[in-house]
């Protein structure tokens, strides 16, 4: 009974390959999760420095004379 025959360590080869597989398969779909709900979109596309420089604007962070130099800068 504590031999078995043909059961030479082949399943425990196999199943630290299968856990391997399976951390980098949870690793891989985090890192894609957090690129992906880390992007800032403005309809669809990535926002560039003037769209975001418009948005703080609107939101009142800066002064009309800030964007104007961003916006001149830029």
């Amino acid at each position: 009974m504590w031999y078995w025959h043909g059961m030479d360590g082949g399943w425990m080869i196999f199943g630290a390959a299968m856990m391997v597989v399976f951390w980098v398969g949870v690793i891989w779909l985090v890192a894609w999760g957090i690129r992906r709900f880390a992007r800032h979109t403005y309809h669809g596309e990535t926002m560039t420095p003037l769209d975001i420089a418009k948005a703080r604007y609107a939101k009142g962070e800066i002064t009309k004379e800030q964007f104007d130099q961003l916006k001149k800068d830029l």
